[in-house]
């Protein structure tokens, strides 16, 4: 991987975190309303699968889903409108944080239905094989997702059928307040997979070059194989479950153990001590991305609110009812 590749990688996961960060400032400010789940400390994962995906890929993801979005192209100004709930959202405003969603970006969601977006990603990604289309199709979901039979059903049919689809685990050990090993008898993730005929590989989702090189053989593989693959990303999430977690299930201790991996910090001392980028070139990134999220804010503030006239747009009744 040459040096620019590195650097457009730590700027990325620095994009992330500074927007998540800033999503919590507002959410306390209420600028933001409703649910809203972080991604801070998981960075790596997102950033390094998704640096590998074009344009004309399929992605779906949960509602912890915000760097996905951004990542696959989807703008700040349009995933913080979305977040204040204005028409000038990625959703026009109805969908808010956890229904990032678009159709030109091929983003597909955004669900707060855990799991749901699995069938749903099959589904794509079997439209994709039968129309002989030239786009991979990734979904992202949690561990907590494993506990949900519709994620046994998909990974049978993906198998049976031989869907070129990758399954990209995000486990952070905690499905909501659950850790795993409270919530499941099998706490091998890999084994979940296999048992369908799939293959599979655990990953360091702290480490975003390792992210990168263990997605890529798993790209290769479903290009090649014509076959679904699942990779286990092994990561932590630094913030509650959602800003209304109080975050009484785990130790401070274990938390602090893992953000001494925090991947960004790794990652940026890495790039410096090799001299692959600069301490001011690293604070003019810094800057640049400020900015681009300082005007995202002032472009969500800016927004309007959806007309009271539109509201029963995109409302439907069923005949009968």
């Amino acid at each position: 991987m040459i040096d620019e590749e590195k650097i457009f990688l730590l700027k990325n996961m620095l994009r992330v975190r500074r927007m998540e960060e800033l999503c919590a400032e507002l959410y306390t400010r209420e600028k933001i309303r409703g649910f809203l789940h972080l991604y801070i400390g998981e960075e790596a994962v997102a950033t390094g699968v998704l640096s590998l995906v074009d344009p004309v890929d399929n992605v779906m993801a949960t509602y912890r889903e915000h760097a996905h979005a951004l990542l696959k192209g989807i703008s700040a100004k349009s995933i913080m409108a979305e977040m204040f709930g204005r028409v000038d959202g990625c959703s026009g405003g109805r969908g808010g944080s956890m229904h990032l969603y678009s159709r030109e970006k091929r983003f597909f969601g955004g669900n707060a239905i855990v799991a749901s977006g699995i069938p749903q990603a099959v589904g794509l990604a079997l439209a994709a094989q039968r129309l002989r289309e030239s786009r991979k199709t990734i979904c992202f979901f949690g561990e907590g997702a494993i506990a949900e039979g519709v994620f046994y059903e998909s990974l049978n049919m993906a198998s049976l059928w031989k869907i070129p689809l990758l399954f990209c685990c995000e486990n952070n050990l905690y499905a909501m307040g659950t850790g795993l090993v409270r919530s499941q008898a099998q706490t091998d993730l890999i084994k979940k997979a296999t048992i369908h005929n799939i293959s599979a590989e655990t990953v360091n989702g702290m480490d975003v070059l390792e992210v990168v090189a263990k997605t890529k053989k798993a790209l290769e593989y479903i290009s090649n194989e014509k076959k679904p693959y699942f990779l286990e990303f092994k990561t932590y999430r630094f913030r509650p479950h959602s800003m209304f977690d109080p975050d009484l299930y785990r130790e401070k201790s274990e938390l602090e153990v893992w953000k001494k991996h925090c991947p960004i910090d790794s990652f940026s001392s890495s790039l410096l001590s090799t001299q692959i980028i600069s301490e001011d070139s690293l604070k003019n990134l810094k800057i640049e991305i400020e900015n681009e999220m300082q005007e995202a804010i002032v472009f969500a503030e800016k927004s309007l609110e959806e007309s009271v006239n539109e509201l029963e747009r995109h409302v439907y009744l069923q005949a009968g009812i």
